[in-house]
This record gives structure tokens, C-alpha cells and sequence, in this order.
């Protein structure tokens, strides 16, 4: 079981991870590899192969990978509202749930829409709401992971290992912890 510090320092990595690449995700990589070995080993050995490919390719074709992965296929977007909803007033009302969810913790990053993959990460790598981490994991992040890995259709692409990372990693147990705040509340999006 993690403890809440080291779940939210690998969800910030995993959101460094799947930004649009640059040098500092080596460091990230190497980094994320050794923390997840001894808690993850699976997760660990899916990043691996995600490494390997990020260690022999040029920046230039990182970011090529990373483009028509992410930006050209509409089944591997990686909105979080998209994979669940569509394109839907029912999307919508979930970016303006995420919106007042975010406010509500304190919580700003204007780079992308509330519901992409990264932002989502670096929330849950912030907050140490565990009933909100809860439900965003559970109602969000893993069935949109699904649908993401799902849509690569078995297509051989060095971004679905680190996708596979992240949801083997994310279905760990998170190490209860007694809350000296009282109960929990119930995540308000």
C-alpha cells in the first residue's frame, strides 16, 4: 500500500510524463522508474518499455510520436470528459464540475482544459482530499484509461506502455490513513 505522498509525488511524474515532450522527462523517467520498482513492479516494467523508446529516439521524433498519438486520433485523446462523454453537454457540465472542483482546492493550471490527463494527474498530485482522489481515480481517471488503451486497437505505440503504467499504477491500494479533520466528505463534482 502507498502512503499519500509518495501517490501524489507518481501522479505529478505521470503528469510530467504525458506533457508534450521535452529533456526534463528523462530525468522524470529515471526518476518515476525508482520510486514505482519497489511499490509497482509491474507499472515499473510497462514504464520501461516507454523509456527505452524515449532514451533511443530523437527529441523531434518524440514529439512526432507524441502528436499523432494524442493530437490525431480522436480515440486517444487524452480528455479525460472526451473519453467518457464525448462531445456532449454532459462534457460540459463535467469541465465546470472540474472547474469549481479545482477552485474549491486551491487548485490552478490554465495550460490545458480542466478534464486533460495532465491536469487531472497534477490535481490528484496536489490535493490530499482522499475521498475526492477517490472518486476521480475510481469514476474517471481508470474507466477513461480503459477507453484510451482501448483505442489503440492493438497498435504497437511506445505511449500506450506509459498509459499501461499509469493504470496498473493507478489501481493500487492507497494506504488509509486517519484524518485528523474529521470524516470524509464526498468529492463535490
Amino acid at each position: 500500500m502507498l502512503e499519500l505522498p509518495k501517490h501524489q509525488e507518481i501522479c505529478r511524474q505521470f503528469a510530467g510524463l504525458l506533457a508534450y515532450p521535452d529533456e526534463a522527462q528523462l530525468t522524470t523517467l529515471d526518476s518515476l522508474s525508482a520510486t514505482l520498482q519497489p511499490v509497482a513492479a509491474e507499472a515499473a516494467e510497462m514504464l520501461h518499455n516507454f523509456a527505452a523508446f524515449r532514451e533511443q529516439q530523437a527529441p523531434s521524433r518524440v514529439e512526432e510520436v507524441y502528436t499523432s498519438c494524442f493530437d490525431l486520433q480522436p480515440s486517444c485523446h487524452p480528455y479525460v470528459g472526451y473519453q467518457l462523454c464525448g462531445e456532449s453537454q454532459a462534457r460540459i457540465l463535467f469541465l465546470m464540475q472540474l472547474k469549481k472542483l479545482y477552485r474549491e482546492h486551491g487548485f490552478s493550471d490554465e495550460s490545458e482544459l480542466p478534464d486533460h490527463l495532465v491536469t487531472m494527474l497534477r490535481f490528484l498530485g496536489s490535493t490530499d482530499d482522499q475521498a475526492c482522489r477517490d472518486e476521480i481515480i475510481a469514476d474517471g481517471l481508470r474507466p477513461a484509461l480503459e477507453k484510451l488503451v482501448a483505442g489503440f486497437d492493438g497498435e504497437e505505440q511506445p505511449y500506450l506502455d506509459l498509459l499501461q503504467a499509469l493504470r496498473s499504477f493507478l489501481n493500487l491500494p492507497l494506504a488509509a490513513e486517519g484524518s485528523a479533520a474529521g470524516p470524509e466528505k464526498e468529492c463535490d463534482s
